[in-house]
């Protein structure tokens, strides 16, 4: 903007010289043109009958509430962080039940890829079972990259470049998740079909955290919850943070029993490593390797697999008697230590899932989960020391864990976070533009007059959002807040015009009307710059939102505030004391004759005094 200024200031005319110093440049007066006319004709009423000119203004703010709550209260634009962008791979991450075989796992994954194939859009995949695939974005943001174990697996799949497919990777992800779904359910296992990128970073786009003063209630309530997840419409990839309790078993051995048939602790203790991790007892000389081959001697997997398969092997005594393992140890059974997840030091548990179908949003999700939870948490006990004011959270921790409580996280953190920082800071630049306006026009009303404009470029942007069928996410925010100051500047020329007439000896009536006639084609010159420039982002997924704010933005704040800005200067000074004297028009205009007294009143005293 400050290198544009110097040009507009500078280049410009230097160049308009250098070129058409030389040119016929006779005036030529063809009257206004047919737009200008029209505008006239539809100002005059609204500024001379005051009434007419407060029902257009009452009917401009109706009309920016009804867009701003009919539309998104109604969901017909939707609120969301961040857009799904157009990749071509997505990620499939499979949670088997703790405890599966590694075998298991395998078969499922396989399963899920033969149906992948038949996919149009799938290109190939690439299964990682027993670990995680290679770090990607979604490894780094949703920590995929720790997992590991014989009951997870991810595949990676590969679309067709964007320019060979018709749909979407979003689309084609929500197409095959019921088939993988379908697949895992018949393994009671669970799936998470992750596009790139996933979001913002955070777990899940939906996570709820569960507080409370006792772990395993938490567990409880949390079971309930993801139940609540289950049964809501628009929730899929329901999982949670909790392992499945897994028994363990120890074999303790009966020394005595082992004393008298010779046996040592130790050798029991050899036999079953040997079993079941195996041990390395030479090396293969291999002509045809480049390295000697280790061998390893082990049980193969159909005789160690059951524990009745272990106590059945049989271990040579001093004596050279032969004692099955059975007589030589008893079997105790306990219950696994499993994994406790803290939060600032606070023991939580993650209920995660993510959001698909009609209303693809975070938000929307939780005020159809919030009842639910509410019922949920209503019938937990509360201490009687203890008298909460609340039992959710939405932007902090609970701040006890005497209580039950839970707190929405995922991507409605991040969606509040960055809503909250972009409000704050556009306040501020409200308070730097009013006060810049005011050194300039040394009012404090005018710039208020100049500013009411912002709102209405929002009449635009709602419905466009709509009829394109565009989420209003966090671009399209920064687009309206660049907006804004398209607008503020257009406001600002109306205004600046009004008043250069007013010094001119000019009645304010015809003022602010000539005002917007006059400035209307280079306002509108600018709106189609800006609505062409913004138009090659138009097809971009992330920055459609951007781009739709601008445009739309644009055009209904050159319609409404070229009439709106005008009427509220009229009705804030036609009854005020006169800002220019009739010296001062006389000093600005270069007249000879000082206006009468009189002069700048119309009949019914409803004008500004000049």
């Amino acid at each position: 903007m400050i290198f544009s200024a110097l040009v507009a200031f500078i280049v410009v005319p230097w160049t308009t010289v250098r070129i058409f110093s030389g040119a016929n440049h006779a005036h030529q007066d063809h009257g206004e043109d047919a737009l200008s006319r029209l505008y006239r004709r539809f100002m005059y009423p609204l500024i001379h009958y005051p009434r007419r000119g407060t029902t257009f203004l009452v009917a401009t703010v109706l009309l920016l509430v009804v867009m701003i709550v009919g539309l998104a209260g109604y969901r017909l634009v939707i609120l969301k962080m961040l857009p799904y962008d157009n990749k071509s791979e997505l990620q499939v991450v499979l949670n088997m039940p703790e405890g599966t075989t590694l075998e298991q796992t395998a078969r499922v994954t396989r399963e899920m890829g033969q149906y992948l194939t038949t996919v149009p859009e799938v290109t190939n995949y690439q299964s990682y079972v027993g670990t995680a695939s290679p770090y990607n974005f979604n490894g780094l943001v949703r920590h995929y990259f720790l997992r590991s174990g014989t009951n997870v697996a991810d595949i990676q799949v590969n679309f067709l470049p964007k320019g060979e497919r018709q749909r979407q990777s979003h689309t084609i992800a929500k197409a095959i998740r019921p088939h993988l779904k379908e697949i895992a359910d018949r393994y009671n296992a669970r799936i998470q079909v992750a596009e790139i990128p996933p979001g913002p970073p955070v777990l899940q786009t939906l996570v709820t955290e569960i507080y409370g003063p006792d772990y395993d209630e938490q567990i409880e309530l949390a079971k309930q919850i993801r139940q609540a997840y289950q049964q809501t419409d628009g929730v899929v990839d329901v999982d949670w943070y909790v392992q499945a309790p897994q028994t363990d078993y120890r074999l303790v051995i009966d020394r005595e029993k082992a004393a008298l048939n010779g046996i040592a602790p130790t050798q029991i203790s050899e036999v079953l490593q040997i079993a079941l991790s195996g041990q390395e007892i030479g090396l293969l000389h291999d002509e045809n390797a480049r390295e000697d081959v280790a061998i390893n001697l082990r049980l193969g997997q159909e005789s160690r697999t059951r524990l009745e398969d272990l106590k059945s092997l049989n271990l040579k005594g001093q004596n050279g008697n032969l004692v099955p393992l059975s007589a030589l140890v008893t079997t105790e059974t306990t219950t696994a230590d499993y994994s406790i997840y803290h939060k600032n030091l606070q023991p939580v548990v993650y209920v995660l899932g993510d959001v698909s179908g009609k209303v693809e949003s975070a938000v929307y999700a939780m005020l159809n989960l919030q009842p639910k939870i509410d019922q949920i948490l209503a019938k937990q006990p509360v201490p009687a020391a203890v008298h909460p004011t609340t039992t959710t959270y939405l932007t902090q921790q609970p701040p006890t864990t005497e209580t039950y409580a839970i707190k929405w996280d995922g991507e409605w953190q991040v969606t509040y976070e960055v809503f909250r920082d972009l409000g704050i800071a556009f306040a501020v630049v409200l308070v730097l533009i009013y006060a810049l306006v005011v050194g300039w026009f040394q009012s404090f009303i005018t710039p208020l007059v100049i500013m009411a404009a912002i709102p209405f470029s929002l009449v635009g942007i709602m419905p466009a959002h709509w009829l394109m069928g565009s989420f209003f996410t966090a671009t399209s925010m920064i687009g309206f807040i660049a907006g804004a100051g398209i607008v503020v500047r257009n406001s600002i020329i109306l205004v600046d015009f009004i008043e250069l007439r007013l010094k001119e000896g000019m009645p304010l009536e015809e003022a602010v009307i000539d005002a917007g006639a006059v400035r209307f084609r280079p306002m509108l010159l600018t709106a189609a710059a800006v609505v062409v420039g913004s138009a090659i982002i138009l097809a971009d997924p992330i920055f459609q939102g951007l781009a739709i704010s601008l445009m739309a933005g644009e055009v209904a704040s050159l319609l409404l505030s070229r009439s709106a800005v005008p009427i509220l200067y009229y009705k804030v000074w036609r009854h005020r004391k006169p800002r220019y004297s009739a010296e001062q028009s006389l000093e600005t205009s270069g007249n000879d004759k000082v206006p009468e007294l009189g002069d700048g009143f119309d009949r019914e005293q409803d004008a500004h005094p000049v």
